[in-house]
């Protein structure tokens, strides 16, 4: 089949192997879906493994409003040595002595404990921040220093799950749960653990294990996904964690001309719970309806045929819900539905 002329649109999660970048799964996705359209929403390295949320077909518009969630990772820091890139991909540029400290596991969990909170952090030289225009990663590996400007970011969870002496070649490390806001790097927090206990760091291992509200267990690999291609979509509407109303007949068709659809006495939805899997075991279906009416500004979802056809935002001014992003095929609700 021809890319581009799939007529699918939907949302899958892939579980992005070791090896691959992010761009090298959007192409096997359009391989497998047979469509030219397809995007992912938050870039992994290639060194890291899992979750990468990927849109297929007119799906790929959602991409603007999939990005910006939290995200958990379970990492591994190595101690003694810190690289370019500050992973283990990176050349090694700097060694040193690992203090005692860091091998005793109460200090250890103290530390990643110690790094919950804002704060400001310097992104890796390797990274794709711009500065006037440029991509800090091409003016590094060209041998130029980007003057790059520190950024906020929020450590919401940190838990230490273990640390290892080492065997062999292999550096002292920990393995340590983050949970952090979007726009934090894991290589930086690494390489910023090494500089405050004395010694350079550097990740040597990475798996994303949820964003947003997409966790690992949703994902599938790219060889599964081969296999099951549009039986693997997921529903949207709980991804983006909106509410949502139902529209069908002449409403319908207004939604699909992008038209304002008056707010009163209209019922607003919501998911009972975070993860089909969780809804699949409730006793209760998993949509109940909201208790509290629209704020000004809020996103919501527009279902039609069991289908997202757009996005909307109240306008509390004009009493009614205006479009923001219209499907014109609408974007499957998968299995979770």
């Amino acid at each position: 089949m021809k890319r581009g002329t799939s007529g699918l649109s939907l949302v899958v999660g892939v579980n992005k192997p070791a090896g691959m970048s992010s761009h090298d799964v959007v192409n096997r996705c359009r391989s497998i879906f047979g469509e030219r359209r397809v995007g992912h929403t938050g870039t992994l390295d290639p060194m890291a493994t899992g979750v990468l949320p990927v849109c297929v077909g007119p799906a790929t518009r959602l991409g603007a409003y999939l990005t910006g969630h939290d995200k958990r990772y379970r990492v591994k820091v190595a101690f003694g040595a810190g690289t370019d890139t500050d992973d283990a991909e990176g050349r090694v540029t700097r060694t040193g002595p690992v203090p005692e400290r860091v091998l005793d596991p109460e200090f250890a969990a103290a530390f990643v404990a110690g790094m919950v909170g804002a704060g400001r952090q310097m992104p890796p030289a390797y990274s794709a921040v711009k500065v006037g225009g440029r991509k800090s990663y091409e003016a590094a590996r060209a041998g130029t220093i980007i003057d790059l400007a520190p950024r906020d970011i929020v450590v919401h969870d940190a838990r230490l799950v273990g640390v290892s002496e080492g065997e062999g070649d292999e550096l002292v490390s920990w393995e340590v749960d983050f949970h952090v806001s979007k726009g934090t790097y894991i290589r930086a927090l690494a390489r910023d653990m090494g500089r405050d206990l004395g010694c350079p760091a550097h990740v040597a291992a990475l798996e994303r294990t949820c964003l947003g509200l997409l966790p690992l267990e949703e994902c599938v690999s790219l060889e599964t996904l081969a296999d099951l291609k549009d039986r693997a979509a997921l529903d949207p509407v709980r991804l983006l964690g909106v509410r949502f109303f139902y529209v069908q007949g002449e409403e319908a068709a207004r939604v699909a001309n992008g038209g304002a659809i008056p707010s009163k006495d209209r019922a607003l939805y919501e998911r009972r719970r975070s993860t089909s899997a969780l809804e699949m075991c409730a006793c209760t279906a998993g949509v109940r309806e909201s208790c509290e009416g629209p704020a000004d500004g809020e996103t919501v979802a527009v279902i039609a045929d069991n289908k997202l056809v757009a996005l909307y935002a109240f306008d509390g001014a004009r009493g009614c819900y205006v479009a923001r992003c219209v499907f014109q095929t609408g974007v499957s609700r998968g299995r979770d539905i």
